[in-house]
């Protein structure tokens, strides 16, 4: 379970290091080896452990390739896919496609969503975050019948 959002640096190299909360766990549970992908609704990136990766390529594979929006998917997921591999200060270069995908350049923000993280652009995180709190301010929330039944 990924949680939190956390400032970090994207190196010249395009080296991002993984806070070491998170190591331990990333070697344990995948040997340090991850797959990153475009989020294909938002200008950030995907990473997930291998062993999550690989829940999502089953699901790709039983998509059809002969229709067209399926096939764009497999595409667009599948054609980003880029392995990685934590190095031994617990990096991982994030090749330049994705970085520029995401806009990544210098503070990037690694926020934990569960099964993987989300990698966005310091600039884009604050401002995907201002605008949905002005979403749920402005009272724009479509609240589904699962966010009806959510309480804190």
């Amino acid at each position: 379970m990924f949680r939190g959002a956390s400032e970090v640096s994207l190196d010249s190299k395009g080296r991002l290091a993984i806070p070491k909360r998170y190591r331990d766990q990333l070697i344990a549970d995948c040997d340090g080896q991850l797959v990153c992908t475009i989020d294909i609704h938002q200008p950030c990136l995907l990473l997930y452990p291998l062993a999550e990766w690989e829940v999502i390529e089953r699901k790709l594979s039983r998509l059809s390739s002969m229709k067209p929006a399926e096939r764009r998917m497999q595409r667009m997921l599948l054609g980003h896919a880029t392995e990685l591999e934590l190095d031994n200060q617990g990096r991982v270069l994030v090749t330049g496609p994705l970085r520029n995908h995401a806009g990544l350049d210098g503070k990037v923000m690694l926020v934990g969503q569960f099964n993987k993280f989300e990698i966005w652009s310091d600039t884009a995180w604050q401002a995907q975050i201002a605008a949905d709190m002005a979403a749920i301010e402005d009272g724009e929330l479509e609240l589904t019948d699962a966010l009806k039944d959510f309480s804190l």
